[in-house]
């Protein structure tokens, strides 16, 4: 629950301060301080709202103290009440920036109105400022790590999903399928395995692509703040609804709401989504004003609903409400042929974002993330990535000695063609056959099954290894 706002009052005269005290403090938390070094210490060591001053104390210099609280805290809305000459006018203006000055005829319902404008507008601010930073965070990201060997026509991603393995791939297609209607979409998978990501992609393909995508989790929340936060709320609600809140419906209307940890709503504010689903309005907190939405829902979770479904913790109607698209996504461990193109890619954009020279990954390090089994899934070989190079001197290989020490101690299995050079009844030729069948259908998946590259590396021509897969029967498993 959000704390009152807290507000400092500051050169008035003994009547007025307890006036002021007396009408202010049923909203907001409010003290009095009549000395300048004081304010600024109070300033300093708490986060205040609102600094309300006012000239007619002629020993109290206000300007001054605004200016001063301007540079020092800009956060900090500031307000004057007085007399001013044109100089101070100026003054007030370009040296303190306050929010606003009443004259000293003031009354306490205009002081009650200012402070509620001011707060309301600061509270708008935040809002656009915290939605611009995720904006232009998204752009930066996306701008600053494209990496340009996953640039050329061979590469397989979805937004900024990257991927080669079959599973990956049908589900992106299916996502992209989903992107082009507005049904809603439920993405189902562990923790770490890109479910935003997805939910992104979902939007920027989708025809509401230039309107917000705004996130939300909602796990671990009372139902009055997931209301609040999803519905908005009229000043006066609850306590400590200061100001009126545009809740994330209204504000992404046109757009798109992820939804993340759907599973973990309580049954009552599950009635209260349904209801939004089913007619596409919102009522705030405190408020008999019906708003109209056009959001396209998107919610994830990482269990399966239909096990909560059969427990009675999630309604079934819902269920079929959020179901328009399901997206499963595999674990990492499922899909052991992403591992290497995702770790190539990692670390090509964290080298540049540590400012590193990373020459590569080694076999070995390679290796043991095959057989790691990445409970974090993604987000936990990132982290293990992002670890890794920022111990790397760089100008070298990213080698054994940089693993952690749970991933090192994995023994490495013995290559196949390694282990079994037996004949076992057949001919020298069948088995050399044979050995090169492997050698070469490990190395198109390597390449992903780019033949020009594939045969770069095989020291082949292009016809050459053409004739070899259709000797060896060699198909593409995606």
């Amino acid at each position: 629950m959000n704390s009152p706002s807290f507000i400092i009052i500051s050169g008035f005269n003994g009547k007025d301060a307890v006036i002021l005290n007396r009408c202010l403090s049923k909203h907001y938390q409010i003290v009095a301080i009549n000395e300048p070094a004081e304010v600024l210490a109070v300033l300093d060591s708490e986060a205040v709202d609102l600094l309300l001053c006012n000239t007619a104390t002629k020993e109290f210099d206000a300007l001054e103290l605004l200016h001063q609280a301007r540079k020092n805290h800009p956060e900090t809305i500031r307000l004057l009440v007085g007399h001013l000459s044109h100089e101070e006018t100026k003054k007030a203006i370009n040296e303190a920036a306050i929010y606003q000055f009443l004259s000293n005829d003031w009354s306490i319902s205009q002081i009650e109105l200012l402070v509620s404008r001011a707060l309301e507008n600061k509270e708008l601010s935040y809002r656009h400022r915290h939605l611009s930073r995720e904006l232009k965070i998204a752009e930066d990201v996306l701008t600053k790590h494209q990496v340009k060997q996953h640039n050329d026509q061979n590469d397989t991603r979805f937004d900024k999903l990257i991927y080669c393995s079959p599973s990956m791939a049908t589900l992106c297609n299916l996502a992209k399928k989903a992107s082009s209607t507005n049904l809603p979409v439920l993405i189902q998978g562990e923790t770490g395995t890109g479910k935003e990501l997805i939910a992104r992609g979902i939007h920027q393909n989708s025809d509401r692509n230039q309107q917000p995508l705004l996130v939300h989790n909602c796990g671990g929340m009372s139902d009055e703040l997931l209301h609040s936060e999803l519905f908005g709320h009229k000043r006066g609600a609850f306590t400590g609804a200061i100001s009126d809140r545009l809740g994330l419906f209204p504000a992404a209307d046109g757009g798109t709401v992820f939804l993340d940890e759907i599973a973990d709503v309580s049954p009552t504010f599950q009635v209260s989504l349904l209801r939004f689903l089913q007619e596409g309005e919102v009522k705030p907190l405190g408020s008999d004003q019906v708003i109209e939405c056009n959001v396209r829902i998107i919610t994830a979770c990482n269990q399966p609903l239909n096990a909560l479904i059969s427990k009675g913790l999630f309604r079934e109607d819902l269920f079929y409400r959020l179901n328009g698209f399901q997206l499963n996504i595999p674990p990492l461990r499922k899909r052991s042929k992403d591992i290497e193109v995702l770790a190539n890619f990692l670390v090509a954009k964290f080298a540049v974002e540590f400012n590193r020279k990373i020459l590569g990954i080694s076999s070995g390090v390679m290796e043991k993330f095959m057989l790691y089994h990445w409970p974090g899934n993604v987000r936990e070989l990132e982290n293990e990535i992002k670890r890794m190079i920022a111990i790397n001197d760089g100008g070298t290989f990213i080698t054994e000695t940089s693993l952690s020490p749970h991933i090192a101690a994995l023994k490495t299995k013995v290559n196949s063609v390694n282990r079994d050079l037996s004949l076992n009844g057949q001919t020298l030729k069948q088995k050399v056959e044979e050995i090169e069948a492997k050698i070469i259908a490990d190395a198109l998946v390597r390449q992903r099954w780019n033949q020009s590259k594939t045969a770069a590396e095989l020291g082949l021509s292009r016809v050459g290894l053409a004739n070899k897969i259709k000797r060896y029967e060699l198909a593409s498993e995606v």
